[in-house]
This record gives structure tokens, C-alpha cells and sequence, in this order.
């Protein structure tokens, strides 16, 4: 078995949608980036790369590269779990948390959780995604900045 630990940040962007786990959450506000800032898939993505100890996101899907311009984050994530496929490996489950102040996140939790799990071919009951605030402590209880952290177990032949 192996597991990964991933975490993104970015900083809030009113001006952009807010995209979480493959989401659109209307009521924003957006994250700043050079995708589609995605900060959640983002820490899985870098949750299933460091399983595999193949480095970070950023390596593999460098934000200077134009190609990434506005990517949707879900192929970062479709790719990562291809290479754990490729060397054998299999996602068993996924647990991440979102850190923000807004919007409330629980209504779409139950969304976000199939969404992840459409995306990575797994079954819901595998994915666990949770949202916490800041209690009005730094960047993220400012409301400047949301934070996504995330851990998958991987195991051969899954």
C-alpha cells in the first residue's frame, strides 16, 4: 500500500467562478489561477503524485505552460490516477477537507463527493470530503484564500 498527503492554496478571485471537485458552486467566490483553480482536485491530484512519488502537480502540469490555460482540473486528476493504473497501482479512498469561510459548502459536499468519484471510477462511499473554517484566523478566515488538503491510499492491483 501507499499514501499520499496533497494541499493546495489560492487566493480568492471574485471575478472567476468558484470550481470545487469538478463543481461549479454559483454563489462563489472564485479562486485565482491558472487553471480552473480548482484547489480541491488540485490536492488530490497531488495526494495521488506523491503516493506514487512522482513529485507535485506543478511538475507535471507546470501553470506557466499555455497549454494549462484555463484547464479543467478534472484531467489533471485523470492523468495522475492513469499513471498509478500504468505502474500497477489502484485508488482505495480518498479523504480531503476544504478549508473556507464562503461559500457554506455543506449543501454541495454530497455533489462534490460523486463528482470526485465519477472522475476517479470509484465508488462514492470511497470519497470523503469535508469543509471546515478559519474561525476568522489568516488568509483563509479573512476570506482572501481557500485551502484544500487531501490524503489517498493506493494499493497494487486495485
Amino acid at each position: 500500500m501507499r499514501v499520499g498527503q496533497g494541499e493546495d492554496v489560492h487566493r480568492v478571485d471574485e471575478g472567476r467562478p468558484l470550481v470545487l471537485g469538478g463543481v461549479i458552486i454559483e454563489e462563489g467566490p472564485g479562486l485565482a489561477g491558472h487553471s480552473d483553480a480548482d484547489v480541491l482536485m488540485h490536492a488530490i491530484t497531488d495526494a495521488v503524485l506523491g503516493a506514487l512519488a512522482l513529485g507535485d502537480i506543478g511538475q507535471h502540469f507546470p501553470p506557466a505552460d499555455p497549454q494549462f490555460a484555463g484547464a479543467d482540473s478534472a484531467d489533471f486528476l485523470r492523468a495522475a490516477l492513469g499513471m498509478a493504473r500504468a505502474a500497477g497501482w489502484g485508488l482505495v479512498n480518498v479523504d480531503a477537507t476544504v478549508r473556507t469561510e464562503r461559500p457554506r459548502l455543506a449543501p454541495y459536499i454530497p455533489h462534490i463527493r460523486q463528482r470526485l468519484a465519477e472522475i476517479a471510477g470509484v465508488d462514492v462511499g470511497v470519497v470523503s470530503v469535508k469543509a471546515k473554517t478559519a474561525e476568522g484566523f489568516g488568509a483563509v478566515g479573512r476570506g482572501e484564500a481557500m485551502v484544500a488538503t487531501a490524503i489517498v491510499l493506493l494499493t497494487r492491483g486495485e
